[in-house]
Parts: structure tokens; sequence; C-alpha cells
């Protein structure tokens, strides 16, 4: 559920309270004071599985033993993080991968990527299981929806090439965010843009057999689905809070992959009712999926820049952007 952003840099943090001003929020007993700072991170989307560890993290003290006050947003549209992040309307945000390489090739923006929080490609091309689908080069001759990005249609046609198929005899339409609906209407015989750990096992839920590819085996390379960023500034001018709160992070996560239920039960209990109610059944099979692709051996959120270099230049041979990006400039890791 996502698009291509567009927004323009900027960024801090928060300042102190000088000696005349309210008296900053103290945690611990006296002697070990700390400070208390507001930190706010938009999500790429409603709470789901994929967030349990910043909301165990949370519950559990972990942001306020680093003198972190967190507050979770979620975006008002799929184009909001990465922009509001840049923008410094929210001091982090949780977006993907190859729209950061976007925003910073194509537009300037000043954003940068502190930590893979899933690292491989969550996206698959799905079909329904009866429609007999078995390989992309079978694309040909039938329609797939898509939900109107670019990466996408790109992803498509690497897929079907490399399968020894002719991309321009798959017919993509614009079905917005309605994948499932669209693949049990038979509006579309495929659709690209689902995730293997939501779309895939609420289909199944509902009753209905699928088959799903792989981009990484069909010539897509093994991107980070979802990133945690930045705004260049805040990270130049507070790396310290970036640091606390990825340590915070992590610890949530360690606490996920010991007692995945219990993480469960905080997440279900911070769902969004109205916008978007969660099904436990399927979360836990979602955060079955994705607590070995959020694993990294050098710790959690680590970046490899092989992966940031060929996932660049894959978007570059695909036309998805035009100039030369810089991959040293667009991801840091935090210090062990």
């Amino acid at each position: 559920m996502k698009k291509w952003i567009a927004g323009a840099l900027a960024a801090v943090m928060l300042a102190g309270c000088g000696a005349n001003e309210e008296k900053p929020k103290e945690t611990a007993e006296e002697g070990g004071q700390k400070e208390i700072q507001d930190v706010s991170i938009m999500l790429d989307w409603y709470p789901n599985a994929v967030h349990s560890f910043l909301y165990v993290a949370k519950e559990k003290g972990y942001f306020e033993d680093e003198g972190i006050n967190l507050d979770i947003q979620f975006p008002a549209n799929a184009t909001d993080p990465i922009g509001m992040a840049a923008s410094d309307q929210v001091t982090m945000a949780i977006t993907y991968q190859p729209d950061v390489i976007v925003a910073r090739t194509e537009q300037n923006v000043g954003v940068k990527s502190v930590g893979a929080i899933v690292r491989e490609p969550l996206n698959r091309v799905v079909s329904l299981a009866e429609s007999n689908i078995k390989s992309p080069k079978d694309l040909e001759g039938k329609t797939v929806g898509y939900t109107g990005i670019p990466l996408n249609e790109s992803i498509v046609k690497t897929m079907v090439e490399k399968d020894g198929g002719d991309p321009s005899k798959v017919d993509l339409v614009d079905i917005g965010f309605e994948l499932n609906a669209s693949l049990i209407s038979k509006k579309a015989d495929a659709v690209v843009g689902a995730y293997i750990n939501h779309e895939v096992p609420l289909l199944e839920f509902e009753g209905y057999k699928t088959a799903n590819f792989d981009l990484t085996d069909y010539g897509v390379p093994s991107f980070y689905e979802l990133i945690a960023v930045t705004s260049d500034k805040t990270w130049k001018e507070n790396p310290e809070l970036i640091e606390a709160f990825w340590r915070s992070a992590e610890k949530g996560f360690e606490d996920v992959k010991k007692d995945p239920d219990g993480a469960l039960d905080i997440l279900m209990a911070n769902q969004e009712k109205e916008n978007f109610p969660l099904e436990e059944k399927v979360e836990k099979e979602s955060l079955d999926i994705l607590l070995p692709l959020m694993e990294s051996e050098q710790g959690f959120g680590y970046q490899e820049e092989e992966t940031w270099q060929k996932t660049a230049d894959w978007m570059e041979q695909t036309g998805l952007v035009k100039g030369k990006p810089a991959v040293d400039e667009m991801f840091v890791n935090m210090p062990k």
C-alpha cells in the first residue's frame, strides 16, 4: 500500500528546557534522572504484526528507559511517512527501501534509512489456485491488477522477461488497493503488491486457495521491504536520540522473538479497530512469517551496502530512477 513520494527536506529535534522554563519530565529516582524527549514515529500503515516490536518496547518501558516518550502515528495516506520524516513533521517513519532511492535520487529529499525492519520483499504476484498460473510467463494474455505504483510495473516486467515471456502481452490494470477483492471478483487473474504476510493469509482465512511467486526467484533483487528513516538533519544534529530509539526497538524485537503470543496480545490491544481491524489468527500467521525475515546476524536493523547497491542498480536499469543513486548517502548503521 504505497506510492512514490515527493517532498522537501528539513528536520530537527527538540531543544532542552532553560532554567526559567517548565521543568522537563524526568525518569527514575533522584541522581539517575533523565530528561524525557518526545519522539514521534509514523507507521507505514495501521498497526499490524510487523509493528509488534514497537508496541512491546513501549508497553515494557524500554523507550522511557532511554529517555524517550514515543508517539506512534498512522498515515492519512500512503505518501505521508517518508515526506513527514523528511520535513521533520515526525522524528522517524517506516517506509520502503525503493521509495528512499527514488526520493534521494530524483527529488533530492534529505531522508536517510537508520534500520532495516523487514529484510526481504513481502510483495508477491498472487493468483487464486484455480487460475492455474504456474509461472510468470503464464501471465501473458492475463490481466494483472496493481496498485498504480511504477515499482510494481517494473516487477512484473522483470519477472515475465526472466521467465522467458513477453511483458507486452500482460494487461496491467490499476486496481488501487482492492487486491483481494479483485482476485475474488475475477476482475484480475493475478495481482502484484499483495503481501505474503497479509493478503495471502487473509485470502486463505476466507477460504480461497492461492498461488504466489517470489519476486527474487525471477530477477528482482532482494530489497528491504520496510525500513526506518529519519531526516539527514536529524541524524546530523542528534544521532544519539536515534541510537537510543533503536536500542529500545531492538529490545522490543528480542522480546517478540521470545514470546510471540505475548507480543500478539499487546498488538491486538493496540489495533485500530475502526480503520484496520485485525484478525488474530491472520496476525499470528503473519508474525510467524515475519520473524525470520526481520532477523540479522549483525543485529536487528543492520543494513548491507550490497543490498542497497543491487536494488539501486536494478531501479536504474528498469528506468525507475533516471539519475545515478548515491547509496552511501542513503543509510547508516547503528553502532554496537
